[in-house]
């Protein structure tokens, strides 16, 4: 049975909660993987954190059932990403999908000039959405109006490059082609920084691969991909989940007894000694230890944001205690490294 039949039958969905951290192919949309992702775990509910190209391949963070109440932190999150730029040719659609438009010489990329357009594109800048985008104009896609051959004006947007590295790099598709490491604030365009690059270098580029290598604190190696999750068995596929906390794990943490945590869930503030006031925390029970959602603290107040509610934090326990029972001891021990155990970090 092909991939493509299996997928288009039907099946019994189930309560699935926490983040699958997916290495996305090449040629997939992010909403291809994540629905593939939801057949294989049979979920009932899914999200992604932020669409990758389908050129684009790497760390995409797919959030099932209670996680997708916090996936709107992984949309604002910095990225970073890997990309080979292949000069001396502008494309229609600023990567390698598109029809070279304009063809121009390139000059000597010596280390000073790649020093000197490196300083040129690091901190903040304003960028202008390429055309081929996902962004809305009048309820379409701006890449609906190009296919069109329509322009649309765009209003530049605020970005920032934190950290830009370039180097030479060779590539059988073109004169001369440049790797760059990306790591950027939300919202920006990797593709046309490319093409801005390009434009400063005097010959033009245009995007000839393009990868995420980290966001929000989840890097590749964490990651697994489609082939490997269809050969898993259902309970192997539930132990690549993370739970919903990670997506808020570098957040303070507070703890609740009984009482406070039953109130808590019902969306009642609840005054205490919780600490300095904090724009957002994350709130666990003590019995049973159990994540509850995130609260912000302000003048001994903890405030209730987003929650689970009582049904899922049954489902998370029971499931957690399913997936220990399934790990074997060689999983359990690479767990103690996300580096080396990728997906499989509890």
């Amino acid at each position: 049975m092909t991939p493509t039949t299996s997928f288009r039958q039907k099946i019994q969905r189930r309560p699935v909660h926490g983040v699958l951290l997916l290495d996305k192919p090449l040629g997939l949309s992010s909403n291809q993987a994540l629905q593939k992702a939801k057949w294989l775990l049979r979920a009932e509910k899914a999200g992604h954190t932020g669409t990758l190209d389908p050129l684009a391949t790497g760390v995409l963070p797919l959030c099932f059932g209670a996680a997708t109440k916090f996936s709107q932190l992984q949309l604002e999150a910095d990225k970073t990403y890997e990309a080979v730029l292949l000069l001396g040719q502008k494309t229609t659609t600023a990567d390698a999908e598109g029809e070279v438009i304009e063809t121009r010489p390139v000059p000597e990329i010596t280390p000073e000039l790649l020093e000197s357009i490196t300083r040129r594109f690091t901190g903040p800048l304003a960028q202008v959405p390429p055309m081929y985008s996902a962004l809305k104009k009048d309820g379409k896609a701006l890449y609906e109006y190009a296919r069109k051959g329509i322009e649309v004006k765009r209003e530049a947007r605020h970005i920032t490059i934190f950290k830009l590295n370039m180097a030479l790099a060779h590539d059988p598709r073109a004169q001369a082609a440049i790797k760059i490491i990306v790591n950027c604030s939300k919202g920006t365009y990797i593709r046309t920084l490319g093409e801005d690059i390009g434009e400063a270098l005097g010959c033009g580029a245009h995007l000839g691969s393009l990868r995420r290598i980290e966001t929000g604190g989840f890097v590749a190696a964490q990651c697994v991909t489609l082939a490997a999750l269809e050969a898993m068995t259902e309970a192997e596929r539930d132990a690549c989940l993370l739970p919903p906390q990670s997506l808020v794990a570098d957040y303070p943490s507070v703890t609740l007894d009984a009482d406070n945590a039953g109130r808590f869930l019902s969306g009642l503030r609840r005054r205490g000694q919780w600490g300095a006031d904090a724009s957002l925390v994350q709130v666990y029970g003590s019995e049973p230890a159990a994540f509850l959602g995130s609260a912000h603290i302000c003048a001994d107040e903890l405030i209730p944001q987003r929650l689970l509610s009582p049904i899922e934090v049954q489902d998370i326990l029971q499931s957690s205690r399913r997936t220990t029972e399934v790990l074997t001891p060689v999983s359990v021990a690479a767990a103690s490294d996300p580096m080396e155990a990728g997906s499989f970090q509890h």
